[in-house]
């Protein structure tokens, strides 16, 4: 009996351990930490992370519950200075986007854009 629980058991582990590796970073943002990188701005690097991961909810109109949209420079910024965007996108237990996390340098990227002062 034993030994007929021991491969599912294996197999089910390793699908485990795929399944939560870590991001490749492969979403095409470049990590702003990097010196040699060009300053973030919202229509070359924000615009493109919150269309791809964010406006199927938070569009015009919002979709989904989604409380507002985020579908212009404006809205954003609102939603970072008055509606914790920062914190639900670094949120471990109640993120945003809801399936999980966006990948490290998009999140590196949005907080070095709000570090800036929001260039545009």
């Amino acid at each position: 009996m034993i030994r007929y629980l021991t491969r599912p058991a294996i197999l089910f582990l390793g699908a485990i351990t795929i399944s939560c590796s870590s991001s490749d970073n492969s979403d095409g943002v470049i990590p702003p930490d990097d010196p040699d990188n060009e300053s973030v701005t919202y229509t070359a690097n924000i615009r493109p992370i919150i269309q791809s991961n964010c406006t199927s909810c938070h569009g015009n109109p919002p979709t989904q519950n989604a409380p507002m949209s985020l579908t212009t420079l404006q809205q954003v910024r609102s939603a970072v200075q008055s509606r914790n965007l920062l914190g639900r996108i670094n949120s471990t237990t109640n993120p945003m986007p809801p399936d999980g996390l966006l990948p490290v340098s998009a999140r590196n990227a949005i907080q070095a854009w709000v570090d800036a002062g929001f260039p545009e």
